[in-house]
Order: structure tokens, then sequence, then C-alpha cells
């Protein structure tokens, strides 16, 4: 059986946070002094991730903390153990407020509701007037506001990074209680509640008889009596007690509070812890009149039940299980985190694993420069096509014998060229420059020795202009006009026997014979024809009557007869 894991869980958290901040605070370095003079105005005393713990934040702690451990009462020996951790408890709350960032957890709503629960346990009417009275005591608003924000934050990390994970069950809960019967142990205690009937007799100085008035002490006993028989017949001993009772304690009904066995008079603790828990005694003479005490819970010694303190082990034993836990959640955040502390003041939660920043002298790193790589359509890798080629000899060198082109250099590569589709490369590739060759077997010619005749074969270097092919048509029918002699590469004139096979084949192709002749159309219409305007038009008026004899009509075709049926 799962229990349920977060019973006051809002008070586990905000006394975890109390206990953290309990510590006192460790002796402050002497503050270094400045290379530079001055006084140093605001120190930080430890960097967490991206917020600061300054000086003001550790002494303003250190003073809240005196406070509470003198309310407390705390030895020496606690205030010694305490001394070391008040830091850890500030980097602590940081670490849980770095989470909250993360897990986007703000504590605005949580933060109004609750000040509205301040403001009506002190009775205000609006906020503003719970801040006017927070200014009026001399507490800062916005501090008082942050500590609710950061108290809601932290709790809303615990219970969802810690808490969650921790499950607990009955057998777990039994257990721990057979474990720890002896804390639960309690002596015998009685809860009481009172109505005194006043005698109206004024008490007497300590050490002089109380004098005794008879008509006063009988009329407060009646009084007691009649209050008893009210008691007795069923009435509510609280609604009583603020009706008839004379003592202090009568508008909250007569509540004494708890008292434990050999902490009440003789008297009083005879009679009140023989009764149970509901039951009450009979008006007891005291020096200011009659009282009549009720028991409204009667504890006995030793150690309870399990059913009745089962609320209390709970929590006891969920709070054992949660304090290590998260103490171990912190240590890993302190892993993970960035944490710096000032010279002179010791986290005592540190982590071994815990990364500390070094620091260096900083050196920008140094730019480095490109490589310029020139891109080329092909780059020659051998020295021969680097070599460029040999001149050709003039006339007047050639009687000397050849000699290798000693002075060649290597072709440089061309330079960045874009080319476009379709056409050739102009600067990247070398240009076709004329090259001579050698015959090693040869007889040089003699210097009145005829030339030689020139080769047909061989490409004239005399550049050729290019001509459109509808101006070489034009340039012919052009030359024949005037008589001149065409090129004898132009085809023969055609004779006759083309230019009849050239008309044969250009006659268009007919399917029945003969498609030289045109075919005339048909005349479909064979009455007379008249014009469409022509019909519109009013009839002519008719000829005079005649006396000849109207002709006889024309004899009309009878229809056909119906088919028989079949």
């Amino acid at each position: 059986m799962t229990l349920r894991l977060f019973r006051n869980f809002a008070a586990f958290v905000f006394g975890t946070m109390l206990l953290a901040s309990y510590p006192l605070a460790q002796t402050h370095p002497a503050a270094s002094e400045s290379p530079y003079g001055g006084t140093t105005v605001e120190g930080i005393v430890a960097r967490v991730n991206d917020q600061i713990i300054t000086r003001s934040d550790y002494d303003r702690a250190l003073k809240d903390l005196d406070q509470e451990a003198k309310q407390h009462g705390a030895t020496m020996q606690e205030t010694s153990e305490a001394h070391k951790d008040l830091l850890r408890g500030l980097i602590d709350q940081q670490l849980w407020l770095s989470k909250g960032k993360e897990l986007d957890i703000n504590g605005e709503t949580e933060m109004i509701k609750k000040l509205d629960e301040f403001r009506k346990q002190y009775n205000l009417e609006t906020l503003e007037d719970l801040e006017k009275a927070a200014k009026e005591q001399g507490v800062s608003w916005e501090d008082f506001k942050a500590n609710i924000r950061n108290g809601i934050i932290t709790q809303e990390v615990m219970r969802q990074e810690v808490g969650q994970k921790i499950q607990i069950t009955q057998g777990e809960v039994e257990r721990y209680f057979e474990q720890h019967k002896e804390e639960y142990a309690q002596p015998e205690s009685v809860h009481l509640s009172e109505i005194l009937i006043s005698s109206g007799v004024p008490a007497a100085p300590a050490g002089i008889p109380q004098p005794d008035d008879p008509a006063k002490l009988a009329a407060a006993q009646a009084k007691a009596d009649d209050i008893e028989a009210k008691l007795h017949a069923g009435g509510d001993f609280s609604q009583l007690a603020k009706t008839f009772s004379d003592g202090t304690t009568a508008a909250e009904g007569g509540d004494l509070g708890v008292f434990q066995r050999g902490k009440l008079n003789k008297v009083f603790e005879d009679q009140t812890f023989a009764l149970k828990s509901g039951q009450f005694t009979d008006p007891i003479r005291t020096k200011q009149g009659y009282v009549i005490l009720k028991v409204v819970q009667h504890v006995p010694g030793g150690v309870p039940a399990f059913k009745d303190v089962q609320q209390d082990v709970e929590q006891n034993y969920y709070m054992s299980r949660m304090e290590p836990a998260m103490r171990a959640y912190l240590t890993q955040m302190r892993e993970e985190a960035y944490i710096d502390i000032a010279p002179g003041y010791v986290d005592t939660g540190a982590s071994p694993k815990q990364i500390k920043p070094s620091y260096s002298a900083y050196t920008p790193p140094s730019v480095k420069k490109k490589k310029k790589v020139e891109r080329t359509r092909f780059r020659e890798t051998t020295r021969t096509f680097r070599q460029k080629s040999a001149q050709a000899p003039t006339p007047a060198d050639t009687t000397a014998p050849a000699k290798k082109n000693a002075s060649a250099k290597a072709q440089k590569p061309g330079k960045k060229e874009k080319i476009r589709y379709g056409k050739a490369p102009t600067k990247t590739l070398p240009s076709a420059t004329a090259t001579t060759t050698e015959d090693a077997g040869a007889v040089q010619p003699a210097a009145n020795a005829a030339p030689e005749p020139a080769n047909p074969l061989e490409a004239s270097n005399k550049p050729t202009q290019k001509t459109r092919y509808s101006a070489r048509a034009k340039e012919v029918k052009l030359a024949k006009t005037k008589g001149a002699k065409t090129d004898g590469s132009a085809p023969p004139a055609p004779d006759a026997a083309e230019v009849a096979d050239r008309q044969a084949q250009s006659a268009p192709l007919g399917l029945s014979g003969d498609t030289a002749s045109k075919k005339k159309k048909k005349q479909t219409t064979t009455g007379e024809k008249t014009r469409l305007t022509d019909k519109n038009k009013k009839p002519e008026a008719p000829a005079p009557a005649s006396s000849a004899p109207p002709a006889a009509p024309a004899p009309q075709t009878p229809p056909p007869a119906p088919a028989a049926q079949q």
C-alpha cells in the first residue's frame, strides 16, 4: 500500500531551509587591499552558475541566524557544529533556484496566494496594507516577496526532482516504528479545560491566610453546582465556560493546555489523572473560588499503539529517506554547476568530483591566412609540356647546326577564365604556335639552289574569311550574269534531263491519275435560284379573275394502309 508521499511537505521544506540558515557564519578573512588603492565597495563570496553571493548577503544571513539561534536556545556545541554550514546553505539555495529556472518554475501564482494568506492572518484589507505593515516594521517589501518566492521555487524543485522518486509502503513504516519505539514513548499526560467561579474575595499576599466570606462562598458554590448540573444534563463545556467562567481562559472555552504527571498540584492531579477523556470533576475549592476541570484527552504513559501515532511515524520515516536523497541530489548539482568560492571560505557540501575553475592569461588565437588557390582549366605536370616551342630558324641561321632551345622556359599556368557553354577557352589553353622539325639525315640545300615547290596539302597560314551561306549564292549568281568564270569547286549547271526530272518530282501526286486539270463541282440545286432577301418581300397583287372555270384540285394520294398484324 503506497502512502501519501508529501504529507506536510511544505513544512518539511521550509524547516530544511531554516535549518540550513541556522548555522552561524565562519570568521571572515581579512579583506585584501587593492594594489590600486581605494576601498572595496562590495565583495563576492561565491559564484554559482550565473548568480553571485555577496558579502552583504552573507552578513545579512549571519544576522538573521544569530537571532534565530538565541530564540531557540542553541548551545555552544550546536553553534560550533553549525558554524561551518552557512555558506553551504546559501550555495544550496542558489542551486535550487538555478534548477527552478531550468525547469521554468517562477512561483509567481503561489507567491500571491501566500501573501493573501498573510493578509487574512493579520486581518488586513488589501495587499497594499500588508506592504505598509511590513515597511513600518522595517522589512523590505521586495526582500519579503523574494524570500517567499525563493521558498516556493525550492519546494517545487524538491518535490519534482527528489520527492516524487521516493516511494514508501505500509510495511516499511511499521518496521520503522518497531525499530524506533523508544522515540515515541511518552509520559502520562492530560489535556484540561476549566470553568472558574470566583468567590469575589481578593487574593491575599503570600504567607497570609485567605479570609473567608461565607455568603460569597455559598453563592459561588451554588453557581458551580448549577453549572455541574447543566454539564450532567449534556451541556457543552466550552460554551458554558465562555458564558459563566471568571477565568482568563474563558474566551478560549477554558482551555488550559497539556500537563504531564508531576506538573500539577497534588489535589488537581489526583482528581484529573483518574478520569478518562471527556469526563469532568466536581467543583473543587480553590483560593479564587470553585473550579470544574474537564479532561479533554488522557494520554497514558509508555509506548503508544501504532495506530495512535501512525501519521507521525509516516512523516518521520519519509523525512529519514528524503534528507539523504536531497543531499545526494545537491552533490550531483554541484558536480554539474560552475562554483567559484573566494579564498578563506569553505563549502562543507563540496564534492570531490566537482570541477574547480582555473584562470590563465587570455591570448587571442592568431588568424590563419588562407592559401590563395588559383583555378585553371588544366595544369601541365611535365617539363616537356611546360617548355615553349623553339622559334623557327631564320635564313641567316640555316648554315649553323641545329641547337636545342636551352633558354626555353616552362609555360606558366593560365589565368582564371570563365568559359561559356559551347565556347572554347582562349586564355587557359596553350596557343598553337608553329614548330619546326629537323631531319637528322637530310642534306642541307645549296645557297643558289631553286626553292622547293609548295606542298598543296599543307594548310596555308593565311586566315580564311568566313562568309554567310546566303551570300555565297548571290556571288555565284552575280558571276553568271557578268559572264565571269566560277570556281572550279562549284557544281556544274544541270542539263535538260535533270531539269525534267526535277519538274516531275516537284509535281503533286494524285490518287486517280490526272491531277493537273481541276474538277468542276456538281450543281446541287436545279430550280430557280432566289435570294433570301427577296423571299421576305410582300407578294405582288393577284391578277383579275377570268371567266374560265377554276382548275380541279390535284388528286391526293391516299395514305398507306396500316400493316397487318402478324
